[in-house]
């Protein structure tokens, strides 16, 4: 079975938050449903969506844990957020909502590329909840740059979605997501999650990679940290990743043969940080 049939086969589930939008999810481990069981929550990067974490749903599901991805606002059926040109604070208020409605609370939250902002955001707003904070090949937004790099960084990936469309622009940018060494399956299920994009929730994801500045959000954080990047990632560079942990003093771990999708093509070691991995 390929990665992709696996994807189509796992169940998703959707949570109705009390103000009144909708989460999409996937749900793995020995204990879902359970609000008493270690929680991990996986929030995806800007080019994927819940099955980029197919590896790690996998793993859980033998697992005395509850893995939670979500399928991030304005992307699968997941209501977009109401501002049209969000903060990181608007993303997390919705996680936020989310994790109200499956009652959790006390997670192990894991954030990937524009998922790292987010989490970033919430570990910051409501810092209780949060135990652990792992961040996977960080994008660490553009805010601190000129209003005019801000604005070409926002429109190129705009226009290649316009010109091109989602399929056509899957085709073309899902294989650099990954690194030289990466099987087949993993292009194919890389090029149909970024061939599953919608204009509005990318949209918005592109006004939030543009105004957001992670390491303010970071500055602030007391939960141990743990930055990690696969060595051939060409999207959020490994040089960029370390100095970003060295700067909070958090751990680094180096991915050897991954490229952007780390959680993808090093899932036996992002497993083991995480928890997953068989003894």
């Amino acid at each position: 079975m390929t990665l992709l049939d696996t994807v189509k086969a796992l169940p998703v589930q959707h949570a109705h938050l009390s103000d009144g939008g909708t989460v999409r999810y996937r749900e793995a481990g020995l204990a879902c449903g359970s609000a008493a069981a270690p929680v991990i929550v996986l929030l995806h990067g800007i080019g994927s969506g819940s099955a980029s974490w197919v590896r790690q749903l996998i793993a859980a599901q033998n697992k005395p844990v509850r893995l939670l991805a979500w399928d991030a606002p304005g992307y699968a059926d997941s209501s977009p957020v109401a501002t049209a040109q969000p903060q990181a604070a608007d993303y997390a208020q919705r996680i936020g909502l989310w994790l109200d409605a499956l009652h959790v609370n006390d997670v192990h939250v894991v954030g990937h590329s524009l998922g790292c902002i987010m989490a970033a955001s919430w570990a910051r707003l409501q810092p209780q909840r949060v135990r652990q904070l792992t961040l996977l090949a960080p994008a660490q937004g553009y805010g601190s740059a000129t209003a005019e790099v801000r604005n070409q960084k926002q429109g190129d990936r705009l226009q290649a979605f316009a010109s091109l469309g989602p399929q056509k622009m899957a085709q073309q940018r899902a294989p650099l997501l990954l690194s030289p060494h990466a099987h087949a399956d993993e292009i194919a299920l890389a090029t149909h999650m970024m061939s599953q994009l919608q204009l509005a929730g990318y949209t918005q994801a592109t006004h939030l990679l543009s105004n957001a500045i992670i390491a303010n959000d970071l500055a602030q954080l007391r939960c141990p940290i743990t930055v990690a990047c696969g060595d051939h990632d060409t999207i959020t560079p490994p040089h960029n990743s370390q100095a970003l942990a060295h700067s909070i003093g958090a751990t680094y771990i180096s991915l050897p043969n991954a490229g952007h999708l780390c959680a993808l093509q090093a899932a036996a070691q992002v497993n083991q940080h995480l928890g997953l991995s068989t003894p």
